[in-house]
């Protein structure tokens, strides 16, 4: 669209058709609880994210953040059929995982985003403000990170896992506010993604293997 290749009317007309579909096809070949949650997450991430948070407010990205979210709870409900308190802490490790992911980006880029007229955080309220944000985001992180083995979804050992990953997160993150650069951001952005792919994919192989659940 902003390279004039494709009219936004027919950008629009496609993504309509793409989220009846899946969302159809989620209702029919797995269950309506989950094709609903996927109805949610689409109908959230177009018309709270993008139409209205995205250039609205610094918040962008916390309130967003559901979206990104919603994924294991469509999951859970595709397998059991209902929203259980395990996959609400699913989607809470994701909520709290995503602002200080994306802040870390966002204080590189953020006079990209400031051209752009997207009032990310670092845009709006400074490079301090959102070092302090990342820093108290990674502080609720960590235990979350660590609840899914307190609460039975998960073994002891992930409980542990989760643990040294989640203070290694928060280690950079209080790194990063002591000596913020551009290279410390995006390296607490690259390990964010390493991080979350290691705690769901411990989850999904202890579940495999036999090991837990």
């Amino acid at each position: 669209i902003p390279a004039g290749r494709m009219p936004a009317n027919q950008a629009l007309a496609f993504g309509v058709i793409l989220s009846i579909g899946s969302v159809a096809v989620m209702g029919l070949a797995v269950n309506w609880a989950a094709a609903a949650l996927l109805a949610l997450t689409i109908a959230f991430y177009v018309f709270v994210y993008t139409m209205f948070l995205k250039r609205r407010t610094p918040q962008n990205i916390v309130i967003g953040g559901a979206a990104g979210a919603f994924p294991p709870m469509i999951g859970w409900a595709a397998v059991n059929g209902e929203v259980t308190a395990g996959s609400l802490l699913l989607f809470a490790v994701i909520f709290f995982w995503t602002p200080p992911h994306f802040w870390a980006l966002s204080l590189v880029k953020a006079k990209e985003y400031a051209r752009a007229g997207v009032p990310m955080l670092p845009v709006v309220a400074g490079e301090r403000a959102t070092l302090r944000q990342i820093v108290l985001y990674s502080v609720i992180l960590v235990p979350l990170g660590v609840a899914p083995a307190l609460i039975g979804i998960a073994s002891p050992a992930y409980g542990i896992a989760a643990g040294v990953l989640g203070t290694v997160f928060l280690g950079m993150a209080v790194r990063l506010a002591v000596r913020p650069s551009p290279k410390l951001a995006m390296s607490l952005f690259g390990y964010s993604i390493l991080y979350l792919f290691l705690l769901f994919a411990w989850m999904i192989a202890e579940r495999l293997s036999g090991l837990w659940g």
